[in-house]
């Protein structure tokens, strides 16, 4: 182990402090140890002596504390608390402490007092533990070959963790070796402290090298040992344009019909020496003396081939043939670079070639002549112009001369004839002379159709020639019509509600005319008939009026005559329907009497159910009534037999099982009942409704079968279908009321008779006859069966068989 030097410099400050009772007190000796050193990463052994404090006082015992001791990095160092002496036990790493601060402390004997306090530091030596290391391992760059010598490629950063203040933290760049070796290049690098650029000087050349690997060293300048690393650069050098494309050929037809597009005619073949697929090598074509712009030139991306369109047709009659110029340059301009001198310095003398084809020592472009032959067809008629106009009144006569179309052969071959046909005409209105191109109405021409949009119609007219194939052209004719006063005001709308108030109350009407201005409106409106105090129209012109009604109009529907005039005095009456109602509170801003009276209908549905049900509640009652009167005993049922048949014994026979009638259930209607019941059904059959002095409608006009009327005695909403029902069902209920009271005698019970001997069950030979049935001749009224059913019409039928019709 090797013994490092120990400096101590000891400064003790001594202070006698004299009181006003000039007692001597002795202060504590404070010492400043200036420094110790250890070398980092000593390899030991451990432990070491360090260095030993001593004191001129001879003091009980020493302590140290701080860094190193009860501080990170603990356990480092020592001191013996009796001679003061420090010891190393471990490695300290200078790149994490630079140096370790402490504290000495001398006690007493008594180990209470501290007498003495130092401050101590340890400085930690630096060793070269430490390479530089890049930020990374490879760098890739690319440039391309074209570009000039003296640029900068791309720059390197290395760390080194020893101290920059000394050799071991200080390093140098240098370049180790270039892969391929480079001819006519040379690539440099610059330093800037801890970084380096790259640059190169010369020619890059694609062809002889697409790719270069530079390995970089940075190495630091330890005094005993230098430790360095190493990094990559790649260098992708991108191909220039060394050679211009060249043509080599055409192949393709040639030639092409005219009229005819997007059709490929030429394809034209070049080569060029620089690396297929790169911008260097692809091609870019120009066609020249192409005035019209027919054509188009496109590059195929796999052969690098031109391939020249025809885009636009072509018109054999403007010429047949057309004569083009193709020239064909590269994407990137030409670059040429060749090494003329070598120097120390960052540049050689180069001869460098760039630009433009054919400008400088650049190799002009290439081109080629083309021809492109264009063959005659039938070519379609032709209209100048395709387009007219004409202003008529509508309502001319028919045969009216609207205009003339004359279709023109364009052809030098071929000498067609047209026939003109019409195209184009919804309403079917006009007439196409075949052989002259006149147009003609053929129908009145209406302003207000709704054919015709703007006031225009239109119409198409083709001219179709002879050719082979046959060829057609199109020419349009508009037709401007001009109005006439030829329609009268109309409205908007017929029918209205409108809904009973104790004031005055408006609805809007509003009228409409299909004609212009000056023969539209705004309108004069005007009510006939007697309508004075009812009925008013205010203000009696525009588009729209407010129809104003009285509080003395009725509910009902009132029929009303208006008279609506143009601004030419032209007019027209028409019948105004407004249904007048009860509105609910809910619909009163937009009366609609029918949703009105069909919601009073549902709630005079609901409550004719109720009533509905509680008639068959109160009939349930007086049945269950019934049942409970009678004794549970056995009773017969009446067989109907031919002769030689006999009964069966299936009940005991006795006298008196018949069920008592409630006579007060059953109390028949006397003559002013029944005469009240007859007119109540009356009054609910037919229903009244007082409409005062301007007159009524009857119930079957003003309400409808299935419609909803209001009963003027009950205030109740019903439907028809829901009286007749009731009136039914009421006749019946009497009848049923009358039968069973004629049936029953007072002081009687149903069935009391005596029994009779019937013969013994089975006996064949035994003949008896049944009592008879007596039934009480009253009236019957046949038309009462035709409202209760197939099955009473057979009870009938055997009761008063003289009575049922034919």
């Amino acid at each position: 182990m090797e013994i490092i030097p120990i400096s101590l410099l000891i400064t003790l400050c001594l202070g006698i402090h004299r009181s006003s009772s000039d007692i001597l007190q002795r202060q504590k000796r404070n010492w400043i140890i200036d420094s110790f050193t250890i070398v980092e990463e000593n390899e030991g052994p451990f432990p070491y002596v360090l260095d030993t404090i001593e004191l001129e006082t001879k003091l009980g015992f020493f302590n140290l504390r701080g860094q190193g001791v009860d501080e990170d990095p603990m356990n480092i160092l020592q001191i013996n608390d009796k001679t003061g002496e420090i010891t190393v036990h471990g490695k300290v790493d200078y790149e994490q402490y630079e140096k370790l601060k402490l504290t000495f402390e001398a006690l007493d004997k008594n180990n209470v007092n501290v007498e003495t306090r130092l401050g101590v530091e340890v400085q930690i030596l630096d060793i070269n533990d430490n390479a530089p290391i890049f930020e990374n391992k490879e760098y890739v760059v690319h440039v391309d070959e074209s570009d000039q010598q003296g640029i900068f490629l791309a720059g390197v950063k290395a760390i080194d963790k020893d101290s920059s203040r000394t050799n071991n933290g200080t390093f140098d760049f240098t370049i180790v070796s270039v892969t391929p070796k480079p001819t006519d290049l040379e690539f440099y690098l610059k330093q800037n402290d801890d970084i380096a650029t790259i640059g190169f000087k010369g020619c890059l050349d694609y062809k002889k090298a697409d790719k270069y690997i530079i390995l970089v060293e940075a190495k630091d300048r330890g005094d005993k040992i230098q430790l360095s690393s190493t990094c990559t650069v790649i260098i992708n050098v991108e191909g220039g344009n060394n050679h211009v494309p060249v043509f080599t050929g055409q192949t393709g037809p040639g030639s092409i019909k005219e009229r005819e597009e997007n059709v490929l005619v030429l394809r034209l073949q070049v080569t060029d020496k620089d690396p297929k697929g790169t911008a260097a090598w692809r091609a870019k074509y120009k066609i020249l003396g192409d005035t019209n712009n027919n054509f188009e030139i496109s590059t195929d991306a796999q052969t690098n081939d031109g391939l020249l369109y025809v885009k636009k047709p072509l018109d054999y009659e403007a010429g047949p043939l057309r004569n083009l110029s193709v020239t064909v340059e590269n994407e990137i301009p030409y670059h040429s670079c060749k090494v003329q001198k070598r120097s120390s310095g960052d540049r050689w003398d180069l001869v460098i070639v760039t630009g433009k084809p054919g400008t400088g020592m650049v190799p002009p472009l290439s081109t080629r002549q083309v021809t492109v032959n264009v063959e005659d067809v039938n070519d379609p008629p032709y209209f100048s112009p395709s387009e007219k106009y004409v202003s008529v009144e509508e309502n001319i006569a028919v045969g009216y001369y609207l205009e003339k179309f004359t279709a023109k052969d364009m052809d030098g071959t071929y000498a067609n004839k047209f026939v003109y046909i019409k195209g184009e005409d919804p309403g079917d209105w006009v007439t196409v002379d075949s052989n002259t191109g006149s147009i003609t109405t053929a129908k009145i021409l209406d302003r207000e159709s709704p054919l015709v949009m703007d006031d225009i119609y239109n119409v198409t007219m083709l001219a179709v020639d002879n050719g082979e194939p046959p060829l057609t052209s199109t020419a349009t004719l508009s037709i401007h019509l001009r109005d006439q006063n030829d329609n009268l005001p109309n409205l908007n709308m017929s029918s209205m509600d409108m809904c009973l108030s104790d004031t005055p109350s408006r609805t809007t009407v509003t009228a409409f005319d299909l004609d212009k201005n000056p023969y539209g409106g705004p309108f004069r409106f005007k009510l006939h008939g007697n309508v004075k105090g009812q009925w008013s129209v205010n203000p009696d012109h525009g588009y729209s009026v407010s129809l104003v009604k009285e509080k003395t109009v009725h509910a009902g529907y009132h029929k009303l005559q208006l008279e609506i005039s143009d601004l030419q005095g032209q007019s027209a009456v028409y019948n105004l329907s407004v249904a007048v109602c009860n509105c609910l509170k809910t619909t009163m801003a937009e009366p609609n009497c029918r949703s009105d009276r069909l919601s009073s209908s549902r709630v005079a549905g609901a409550t004719f159910g109720i009533c509905i049900a509680a008639i068959l509640l109160l009939l349930g009652f007086i049945l269950l009534a019934l049942l409970l009167s009678c004794e549970k005993g056995p009773w017969t049922l009446p067989g109907q037999g031919i002769a030689d048949e006999h009964l069966n014994v299936y009940n005991t026979e006795c006298v008196g099982t018949d069920c008592k009638v409630d006579l007060t259930l059953l109390k028949p209607l006397n003559q002013g009942e029944w005469q009240k019941w007859q007119e109540s059904q009356t009054a609910i059959k037919v229903g009244t409704t007082n409409f005062g002095a301007a007159g009524s409608n009857s119930y079957d006009s003003m309400f409808p079968r299935n419609s909803v009327y209001r009963s003027s005695t009950t205030s109740k909403y019903a439907t028809r279908e829901d009286i007749d029902y009731l009136t039914s069902r009421e006749d019946l209920l009497n009848m049923l009321h009358q039968r069973m009271y004629t049936i029953h005698v007072s002081g009687e019970e149903l069935g009391d008779y005596d029994p009779y001997p019937y013969a013994e069950e089975g006996d064949p030979h035994t003949s008896s006859q049944l009592d008879p049935i007596s039934i009480p001749e009253i009236p019957f009224d046949t038309d009462i069966l035709m409202h209760l059913g197939p099955k009473f019409n057979t009870l009938a039928s055997v009761c008063l068989p003289d009575a049922m019709p034919s």
